[in-house]
């Protein structure tokens, strides 16, 4: 990958964004396909939506694919890494945006619940990192979808979910510090309320999701797609280690 500080977008490069199917993975895998990227998506069971992604990044004159892959599963994050190079040649920028979410009170919380959230928000965040790092050259990078609850948790039954997302934190600084060497970087971005089909902003919780933001509104997938476009591109050379809040003033 290109890190000059030309201004090029991701223009020409490869990248893969787990989870791309809907919300913010699809919204991220379009908007690196408007940046001029070619881009791999996983989805783990609506074909027909990933297949929708797909031709919309083939719409901006793009190469687009879609990589069915179960997070959970520890051979999948290797092997959607493995396909994507197999597939265009090259890896450039790995999204980790796959995760799942199970809320409820602390005594409700099963060991299956405990060991699948791991299993997705935090295995297969290492282990892709560990597959794309061994695929990456100089100016890679690796950029990591976390949650606003990393640093706020307004409320109980968010312990397992919270504890998930937290655990990226120090993953990403370890990473930047291992990687950096190699001119390859990884940042952390935590969306707040966004309206997705999980979220939506007309939603039964979604007043007063929306009334815990400095803004009082949800956010767009766009909006955190954009600090992901951001930090896959030229202009972001010289971040990594950090975190980026992109939550309407959620944390403030």
């Amino acid at each position: 990958m290109n890190g000059n500080g030309n201004g090029n977008g991701t223009s020409g490069q490869v990248a893969l964004v787990t989870g791309g199917s809907r919300g913010i993975g699809a919204a991220t895998a379009l908007r690196l396909a408007a940046d001029g990227a070619d881009v791999v998506i996983t989805y783990v069971n609506d074909a027909d939506a990933a297949a929708e992604v797909v031709g919309k990044i083939e719409a901006y004159g793009r190469t687009g694919l879609a990589v069915r892959s179960d997070a959970a599963d520890p051979g999948a994050p290797a092997a959607a890494v493995e396909h994507t190079v197999r597939s265009l040649g090259r890896l450039d920028v790995l999204v980790n945006n796959a995760g799942v979410g199970v809320l409820g009170p602390l005594e409700s919380l099963t060991t299956a619940d405990v060991d699948r959230v791991l299993a997705v928000n935090v295995r297969a965040v290492f282990l892709s990192a560990r597959a794309a790092a061994a695929r990456l050259d100089r100016g890679g990078r690796i950029i990591t979808i976390g949650s606003c609850m990393t640093q706020r948790v307004p409320g109980p039954g968010g312990t397992l979910y919270a504890m998930s997302k937290a655990a990226l934190s120090g993953l990403t600084k370890a990473l930047a510090r291992e990687l950096g060497e190699r001119g390859i970087t990884a940042n952390l971005v935590h969306p707040g309320p966004v309206d997705t089909d999980m979220n939506p902003a007309d939603g039964p919780y979604a007043a007063g999701q929306s009334a815990m933001t400095a803004l009082g509104r949800f956010g767009t997938p766009e909006e955190v797609a954009a600090m992901v476009a951001f930090l896959a591109g030229p202009d972001a050379a010289y971040v990594t280690g950090a975190e980026f809040s992109v939550d309407g003033g959620h944390a403030a």
